[in-house]
């Protein structure tokens, strides 16, 4: 989930031939405007743009559009010449982790494009980008500097939504949306697709529902009413979008922005953010959740949201205690703080490619992780 905030708009202003000129910055993760800024074509040397995108200028591409992927390319491999080994433990190389990646979004980030009136990108080359941008950023107000980062990002996931991720337990496709964290890691999926479901369950809420993909597998699995919540606008029109694909909008109800609608349930599903970091851009709100404000706000409220007898699913992974972000013991301190007890745990393990990639630094706290689903209830 992310913040429902619109993005901070401010004017950059340049100089180009002879001529000043200006135009709103926007970006999604809220960087703010850089404060300088040059023209640059195919005469602009990898060196020359690496030099000045860590002075911090940025660079207002007019040239090629693929030279200009060629250029980000070249200064990303800059930038990971400098990148930190692991640390002396794994919270401290997590740490440096993020703290690289940051700075390669930044530098990365200083490459920059403008788009017109009607969202055309008017570079060599360039595709049409207008079906894209306008899904992202809604009808044009006129034209933007955005970073060449910020755009491919809006093109893949154009990619994506045309596409779609293909979910065996449903035996359907969902659709992600821009800053909408994809559901392709199916095996949290399959936990809820598997865990022990009593007959006698007629209401479910899922909470943070994103894609819809849960709220979806518990309709699919018979729940007659589902309520799906979201602090996010983009996650509640997407899960929309996907609800009313799969024809599941007489069971499937999506609520918000809010994190527990009103009322109570036989059944609550929540899969928060699985390590407690601040997240830096739109789509990192599906992985950090700082201070585990999400896992804490789904604990302290199940006791009140669920009807007598029922369960609360939490599904999680153990990377974060791998990781030394958090402790076994203050999750279960967390649940029973809440007044709540562990009914039982199915777990399962990752298969995505990064927990076999052995050139992580964080490759070790990826191989051990393991995925949960706690089954909890009230306690007496």
């Amino acid at each position: 989930m992310f913040d429902n905030e619109e993005p901070p708009m401010s004017t950059m202003t340049w100089t180009e031939a002879d001529t000043e000129r200006s135009a709103p910055w926007h970006s999604e993760s809220a960087t703010p405007a850089p404060t300088r800024i040059v023209v640059a074509d195919d005469r602009m040397t990898a060196e020359t743009a690496y030099r000045l995108a860590c002075e911090g200028t940025a660079l207002l591409w007019r040239g090629d559009y693929h030279n200009a992927r060629q250029l980000l390319q070249a200064m990303g491999r800059r930038v990971d010449r400098k990148a930190p080994g692991p640390g002396d433990n794994p919270a401290e190389s997590f740490r440096l982790q993020r703290r690289a990646r940051n700075h390669r979004a930044r530098v990365l980030g200083k490459l920059i494009v403008q788009l017109e009136q009607d969202h055309t990108l008017a570079l060599r080359r360039a595709p049409d980008v207008r079906k894209a941008c306008d899904d992202v950023y809604g009808p044009s107000e006129g034209p933007m500097l955005i970073a060449l980062t910020e755009l491919l990002g809006v093109l893949g996931a154009a990619q994506w939504r045309e596409k779609g991720v293909r979910i065996p337990a449903l035996d359907a496709t969902i659709y992600p949306h821009y800053g909408v964290f994809s559901p392709i890691r199916g095996e949290y999926l399959g936990l809820v697709a598997q865990a022990p479901l009593a007959d006698d369950v007629r209401t479910a809420f899922d909470l943070g529902t994103g894609t819809g993909v849960l709220a979806a597998l518990l309709a699919h699995r018979g729940v007659g009413h589902v309520m799906a919540t979201d602090d996010s606008p983009r996650a509640l029109a997407c899960a929309r979008d996907n609800i009313d694909r799969l024809d599941l909008a007489r069971s499937v109800s999506i609520v918000g922005p809010t994190l527990f609608p009103d009322g109570r349930a036989d059944l609550i599903v929540c899969n928060p953010p699985w390590l407690p970091a601040r997240p830096t851009s739109a789509i990192e709100h599906g992985v950090y959740d700082q201070d585990s404000a999400m896992l804490r706000g789904f604990l302290t409220g199940l006791a009140a949201h669920l009807e007598p007898g029922g369960e609360g699913w939490l599904i999680l992974s153990d990377l974060a205690e791998h990781l030394g972000l958090r402790t076994r013991d203050d999750l279960l301190t967390l649940i029973e703080g809440a007044g709540l007890h562990v009914i039982d745990k199915t777990d399962t393990t990752p298969q995505h490619p990064r927990a076999k990639d052995t050139t992580d630094p964080l490759y070790a706290a990826r191989a051990a992780e393991v995925t949960s689903l706690w089954r909890l209830a009230v306690t007496p």
